[in-house]
């Protein structure tokens, strides 16, 4: 894994893609360390997570979630996702960030150095390709000790360097013991739309 001290370094978390990739490998992300180990290696200028979150009339009960990543080094971008019961009557959820991802990292190319992708998504092969005709290096951090795996060939060749999950999970697992001991001493650092990534997700 290579990264320079004093390079400009934005992170661009696909919330749902990350919270897929952690759930198959076995762990759970702890977003407070996640932080701390990559400013440990570079000069991060941004964190962005993104983030569709189901909505309702009431108070959300993931605000202090999303809270807590706007006051804890994140920049939370989310949009409202959209639920539907399909044709055979599955519960399923629109709420795709694709959109959102690709402008906030071309706006930020003139400012950054290194751009750090949680995704595996193939679609984001041009979004790289544009940015690195910018100067920028790509890293993509995803998996392909999944079955299947979940990032795609063109992605991942498109990259300037893969990172495999699996290999940095230990620098930010969230155990459960220390999850107990933890859990009223301090804000919770789950991803804010943990509660329907269990469901199908449509693209927009």
């Amino acid at each position: 894994m290579f990264f320079q001290p004093d390079e400009r370094t934005c992170l661009f978390i696909d919330g749902s893609s990350l919270y897929s990739a952690s759930r198959h490998l076995g762990f759970d992300v702890d977003y407070r360390n996640l932080l701390t180990f990559f400013r440990s290696k570079c000069h991060i200028i941004r964190a962005y997570y993104y983030s569709a979150i189901l909505e309702s009339e009431e108070y959300s009960p993931l605000k202090p979630l999303t809270d807590w990543l706007v006051y804890n080094g994140y920049s939370l971008v989310t949009k409202t996702a959209r639920e539907f019961v399909d044709q055979n009557g599955r519960r399923r959820v629109k709420g795709s960030m694709d959109i959102e991802l690709a402008v906030d990292m071309m706006e930020m190319a003139p400012k950054i150095d290194h751009a750090v992708l949680f995704s595996g998504d193939a679609d984001f092969r041009r979004l790289l390709e544009s940015v690195q005709r910018q100067g920028v290096r790509t890293t993509v951090v995803s998996s392909v000790r999944t079955s299947p795996p979940l990032i795609g060939d063109d992605l991942r060749r498109q990259a300037d360097q893969f990172i495999e999950l699996a290999d940095i999970a230990a620098q930010f697992t969230r155990r459960q013991g220390e999850a107990r001991v933890t859990r009223q001493q301090q804000a919770p650092v789950r991803h804010p739309a943990d509660q329907f990534s269990e469901l199908d997700h449509d693209e927009d």
